[in-house]
């Protein structure tokens, strides 16, 4: 018996290194160093921090920064189809997660340093987009230090060595602003594997002299400098107001379910009006986001749920359906949403291939080779970093 239990707890080991080493295909060290380091830790890896990225952003949402704060809100689903993208060494493709916080907005508490976590890491897109919109602008004291602090502390950062864990801070107001000294948290951050990156609103020289520069070199991030009032000019393209309207398509094979559905549902088109209102090529641009394997709502869509190996369309009760399938049996049931999944996995194909089309169209006609100031700072930081974890792009 002994012998069998043994071999079970070898067993176990192996597969904690095949999670553990997820991405990184290029360890140093002996199989036999790393099968004897697992035996003597049995603790399994949570499926979830498997191929993961987490990134929070931390924006300053003072006066000033409305530049700041639109750019963001246009520019998320640049940086969300970009990182779509990405794979691992081993050919698998990450999560992503993002986490969200405000800071030196007079309308925060004092007593908390003007900062608050607008969102914890999620991986809900119309739940990030929903909180970019959310923010406005107030005067106040910006806190670097403190904004950086309570990010490390408050988030569940993931412990896997192999996984990106990166924090964009960007502000206009120096780096070393309130009592909490920038360098203990940057201390925090290498203690957690977590790589600060400092986005400075402003003259690249003036950001390294109030110390953004510095506070991005301590833990091997980028250090960044935007022009934040800069108008990102959009290149419209012949294929727009198709995949748009190949959204409205695709809004129709989400099937709703549970005590969230409904007002996932809508908040699924409240979304898509946002985007619309900025501008259509940001719509469209969220269209496509949609179209990726990032954009799932298995929480809420029965299309979703159902491609969970975990999850049982007869665990669902018959009054969390929507109307449409309520009092149906499973197998009527299952054909709803099969035929639900076909029909939206052939509008995700067309949106693509006329994405595909559009970004053609996009580099024949752009004059300009930066085409967002923080889409770009990001997306060259992400790519810098993701490389040391064995990331790469399609």
């Amino acid at each position: 018996m002994k012998t069998i239990k043994q071999l079970g707890s070898f067993g176990i080991a192996l597969l904690t290194l095949s999670t553990v080493f997820a991405c990184n295909t290029n360890d140093k060290k002996k199989p036999i160093e790393l099968i004897a380091q697992a035996t003597e830790t049995i603790e399994p890896i949570e499926a979830k921090e498997t191929n993961t990225v987490q990134i929070a952003l931390l924006l300053d949402t003072s006066n000033s920064m409305n530049g700041l704060i639109n750019q963001a809100k246009s520019q998320l689903w640049d940086i969300v189809n970009e990182f779509s993208y990405a794979k691992c060494g081993n050919d698998t493709r990450p999560n992503l997660q993002i986490a969200l916080y405000q800071y030196g907005n007079d309308n925060l508490s004092a007593n908390e340093g003007y900062i608050q976590q607008v969102l914890g890491f999620s991986s809900d897109l119309d739940e990030i987009s929903e909180k970019l919109f959310s923010l406005t602008t107030n005067g106040g004291e910006e806190y670097c230090g403190k904004v950086l602090q309570t990010s490390l502390h408050q988030l569940p950062w993931n412990k896997n060595p192999d996984l990106l864990r990166m924090i964009f801070i960007a502000g206009n107001e120096p780096f070393t602003q309130g009592r909490y000294n920038y360098r203990t948290a940057l201390a925090n951050a290498n203690e957690k594997d977590v790589v600060v990156n400092t986005i400075f609103c402003g003259n690249y020289e003036l950001g390294i002299n109030t110390d953004w520069k510095n506070g991005a070199s301590l833990t091997g991030g980028e250090y960044m400098a935007i022009d934040h009032n800069k108008k990102v000019v959009h290149i419209n393209t012949p294929y727009d107001d198709i995949i748009i309207k190949l959204n409205s398509r695709l809004n129709t094979t989400y099937v709703s379910y549970g005590s969230m559905g409904k007002s996932k549902i809508i908040a699924q088109e409240v979304q898509d009006s946002n985007a619309l209102e900025m501008e259509e090529t940001v719509a469209v641009k969220r269209a496509v986001s949609k179209s990726s394997r990032l954009y799932n709502n298995k929480k809420w869509d029965l299309v979703d749920a159902y491609d969970d190996a975990e999850f049982e369309i007869s665990s669902v009760e018959n009054d969390e359906l929507p109307e449409e399938l309520q009092g149906k049996n499973e197998k009527e049931i299952k054909k709803y949403v099969d035929d639900k999944k076909n029909e939206r996995e052939e509008i995700q194909k067309e949106i693509q291939e006329y994405n595909k089309k559009r970004l053609a169209y996009i580099s024949e006609h752009k004059k300009d080779e930066k085409s967002g100031e923080l889409e770009n700072a990001m997306i060259k930081a992400i790519k810098k970093q993701a490389k040391t974890k064995d990331y790469s792009w399609e």
